[in-house]
C-alpha cells in the first residue's frame, strides 16, 4: 500500500478531483503507527473516505493551504505529535536548534502555535470551510489554561483557532463517528453529542446532565477559581464516570468539553495497528530524526494510572490501560524482522508507561477510575491489580522469534509498581534479557515534601528497588546500571529540597549528565501549582521556584561537581544556611575557595568523586557510553 497523496500531481495520476478530507500537519509525514497523523489517516481511508495530506505548509503562503484544494467533508488540523511551543523552546525560553519531526532535523519549518496559525490561514483561504483540530497541542489546549510561554491564562484553542470542532485524546473512533455524521449531510454545527469532542455554542439548551466550570474570565482573574477548573477537570477524564463540561466565554459564547471516548477495546486495538502504514517517512524527505526511536520499536498498550503530577496522560489518553492482542504484536515484529534494516533488535515494547499491561483493577471495566483516588499514591490502592504476567509471556514469545537477538524495554519502567509484585519472575527476566545496558527509571527527586506533590513514590521505595536491582544483576553476572531521571525546580521543592537531593546524588556517586528543570505544559496539576502557588486537590499553598536565580542554583545543585557550577553551588548553599556542607569532610559538597597567589583571585579543585557517572551499581563505576539521557536538552 503506497504512503497517501501529498501533492496536486499525485491526486490528478490518482483521479482524484476532490479529497474527502484534507490533513494538515506540523511534522513531516511519516507512515508508522507512532504518528498520530498516519493513525487517523489510515483509519479514515480504512473506512473509505479519501484523505490528502499536507505536510509542514509555509504558513506565509496562502497557495501552500490550495495545494489539494478543498475538501468535500472537513480540513483536519494537528501541530503534530508535539505541542509546537515545547517542541520549537527549552523551559529556558530558548530557541532550540533541532526539530526532530522535520527532515534532517531542520528547524523552523512550523509556525509557533502551529494550530492557531494554519486554521487562520485556512480561514482566509476557504472562508466557508469546515475545519476539525486534534492532537496534543489542541487535546491539552482544548479549556481554558496557563500559557508558560505567554505567561498568562489563554482561552480554548477552539476560540483561538477559530475552527469548528476539536478532538481531544486518542481519537480514531471519534474521527470515524464524525466523518459518518459529515458525509451525512450533517453541517458541523450540528454535531454535539460525539464523544471526545469540544464545540462551542451560543445556546445551552441542547446540553444536558452537565458540570459549569468557573468562567473563563473567572480563572483569568482568581487563581483558586483557576484551581477550582482544574479540579472539576481532574475528576472527569474517565469516559464512564465523566460529565459534560461547560465552560462560559466572553460574548455569551460557551465552550462545551463531551465526556472521553470510551477505551479502545483489544480487536479495536488490533484494528488500529493493523492498518497499511509503510512504516516510515515519505520519500520525498532525506531523513526524519524521529523515525529512529520507534522504527524497531512496537506500541503495546495505552494509557496511564500513574498520573505524575507533571504529566498530562490522565487528561490526554487517560487512566484506563488499553493493550493490544498478543497475536497482534507477534505480527508486527515480524513484519519489523522481515525490514531490510533489521539488525536483530526490537529496541521496545511498551507505551507510556511499559509494565502497565492490564487495568488497574477489575472495578474500572464496568464502574471507570476514582475520581478522587489515584491508583499509586499516595500508597497503592488495595484493589490495585499487580501482575506482569502478560507481559513476560509476550516479551518471551518476542525474543523467540527468528532474526531477533534481543528485545528491549526502553519506554519507562515503573519501579513502584514492579517491587510490589511478589512475583520476581518478570524482574529476573527484565534484567537477563531486556536492559540495553543501563535502565531508565524516574525517582524524580527523594524529598518526600517535593515526591508528595509530584505523585511519586517515597524514597524509600526506590532504594529499595535499588537494592534489588544490583542484587539481581549480581546473581545474574550481569552488569547493567541504574540511570535515574530527576527533576529540578518543580512546585514543593525549595532550596532545603535540593540540597538534600545533592547530598544524595553524592552518597549514590552520580552526577547527572544532563539536568531536567520541571517545564510548566498545559492541563497538569504540576502546571496549576507552578501558576497558582496552590495544590488544586487540597487547595494548601505551595512553594514554586520561580526565579531564574533559584532555578540555576537548584540546577547547579544536581551538578555540585562541575567546575563551572561551584559558585551558584556555594552561593545555594550560603542562602541555605548550609555552610557546613562546604569543606573537606565526608559530606561536604564543595572544597573551601582558595586564593590563587598573587593575583587574589579565587579558585578550587574540580571534585573528582563521581564526575562521570551515568548511573550507579554497587561494586563498580559505570562506563561513559557517550550518550545523552536528559528528557530536556537545555
Amino acid at each position: 500500500m503506497p504512503f497517501l497523496i501529498t501533492s496536486k500531481e499525485e491526486m490528478l495520476a490518482a483521479g482524484i478531483e476532490q479529497f474527502d478530507f484534507v490533513y494538515i500537519s506540523g511534522d513531516a509525514y511519516v507512515d508508522h503507527p507512532s504518528f498520530g497523523a498516519a493513525i487517523i489517516t489510515r483509519t479514515l481511508e480504512a473506512y473509505g473516505y479519501t484523505v490528502g495530506i499536507i505536510s509542514q505548509p509555509d504558513w506565509h503562503n496562502e497557495e501552500a493551504f490550495k495545494e489539494l484544494g478543498e475538501p468535500r467533508l472537513s480540513f483536519l488540523v494537528s501541530a503534530g505529535n508535539i505541542d509546537s511551543m515545547v517542541n520549537h523552546y527549552t523551559v529556558a525560553k530558548r530557541r532550540r536548534n533541532k526539530d526532530s519531526y522535520t527532515d534532517n532535523g531542520e528547524m523552523g519549518k512550523r509556525p509557533d502555535r502551529a494550530t492557531i496559525v494554519y486554521c487562520q490561514m485556512i480561514r482566509r483561504v476557504y472562508p466557508k470551510a469546515t475545519i476539525m483540530i486534534g492532537g496534543i497541542e489542541a487535546s491539552l489546549r482544548r479549556l481554558a489554561h496557563y500559557d508558560y510561554w505567554d505567561d498568562k491564562v489563554r482561552h480554548s484553542i477552539l476560540v483561538d483557532s477559530g475552527a469548528d470542532l476539536l478532538m481531544y485524546g486518542m481519537s480514531e473512533n471519534c474521527i470515524v463517528e464524525l466523518a459518518e455524521a459529515l458525509s451525512s449531510g450533517m453541517d458541523i454545527k450540528d454535531i454535539m453529542w460525539i464523544r471526545g469532542t469540544v464545540w462551542k455554542t451560543k445556546n445551552l439548551d441542547y446540553v444536558h446532565d452537565y458540570i459549569m466550570l468557573p468562567s473563563f474570565k473567572e480563572v483569568k482573574e482568581n487563581k483558586k477559581k483557576y484551581c477550582e477548573a482544574y479540579r472539576i477537570q481532574h475528576e472527569n477524564t474517565d469516559a464512564i464516570v465523566a460529565k459534560t463540561l461547560v465552560e462560559e466565554q466572553e460574548g455569551g459564547m460557551y465552550i462545551v468539553q463531551n465526556p472521553p471516548c470510551l477505551p479502545l477495546t483489544e480487536e479495536q486495538m488490533d484494528f488500529t495497528y493493523s492498518l497499511p502504514y509503510m512504516r516510515t517517512f515519505h520519500p520525498k524527505y532525506t531523513y526524519i530524526p524521529a523515525i529512529e526511536e520507534v522504527k524497531f520499536s512496537i506500541a503495546s498498550n495505552r494509557g496511564c494510572f500513574g498520573s505524575c503530577s507533571f504529566c498530562a496522560l490522565t487528561h490526554h489518553q487517560g487512566r484506563v490501560i488499553q493493550t493490544r492482542s498478543e497475536d497482534n504484536i507477534v505480527e508486527e515484529a515480524i513484519k519489523i524482522t522481515e525490514d531490510k534494516d533489521f539488525k536483530g533488535y526490537i529496541h521496545d515494547v511498551g507505551g507510556p508507561t511499559a509494565n502497565f499491561q492490564q487495568t488497574a483493577c477489575e472495578k474500572q471495566k464496568e464502574h471507570g477510575t476514582c475520581p478522587k483516588r489515584e491508583c499509586l499514591h499516595p500508597t497503592p490502592c488495595k484493589n490495585l491489580n499487580v501482575s506482569h504476567k502478560r507481559y513476560v509471556h509476550l516479551l518471551r514469545r518476542l525474543r523467540g522469534l527468528p532474526k531477533v537477538k534481543k528485545v528491549f524495554v526502553r519506554s519507562g519502567i515503573r519501579y513502584d509498581y514492579l517491587m510490589y509484585d511478589n512475583d520476581k519472575t518478570f524482574f529476573n527476566e527484565l534484567i537477563k534479557y531486556h536492559v540495553s545496558g543501563q535502565l531508565k527509571v524516574a525517582p524524580e527527586h527523594i524529598s518526600a515534601k517535593v515526591l508528595d506533590k509530584m505523585g511519586k513514590p517515597r524514597r524509600e521505595l526506590y532504594e529499595k528497588f535499588v537494592k534489588e536491582y544490583e542484587d539481581l544483576n549480581k546473581k545474574h553476572n550481569m552488569n547493567q546500571f541504574l540511570v535515574p531521571y530527576l527533576m529540578s525546580s518543580h512546585p514543593g521543592c525549595d532550596l532545603d529540597a535540593a540540597i538534600d537531593l545533592a547530598l544524595y546524588l553524592k552518597k549514590i556517586h552520580h552526577t547527572p549528565e544532563q539536568v531536567q528543570d520541571f517545564y510548566p505544559t498545559p492541563m497538569t496539576r504540576s502546571t496549576t501549582m507552578y501558576y497558582t502557588g496552590i495544590d488544586p486537590l487540597t487547595m494548601e499553598e505551595v512553594y514554586v521556584p520561580k526565579s531564574p536565580k533559584e532555578k540555576a542554583m537548584q540546577r547547579a545543585l544536581m551538578q555540585f561537581t562541575y567546575p563551572q557550577n561551584y559558585d551558584l553551588v556555594y552561593e545555594a548553599l550560603k542562602e541555605a544556611n548550609r555552610l557546613d556542607l562546604v569543606g573537606y569532610g565526608p559530606n561536604c559538597l564543595i572544597k573551601p575557595k582558595v586564593n590563587k597567589p598573587g593575583n587574589g583571585s579565587s579558585h578550587h579543585k574540580k571534585i573528582e568523586h563521581g564526575h562521570n557517572d551515568r548511573g550507579h551499581k554497587a561494586g563498580g563505576r559505570p562506563k561513559d557510553r557517550g550518550r545523552n539521557y536528559g528528557r530536556n536538552k537545555d
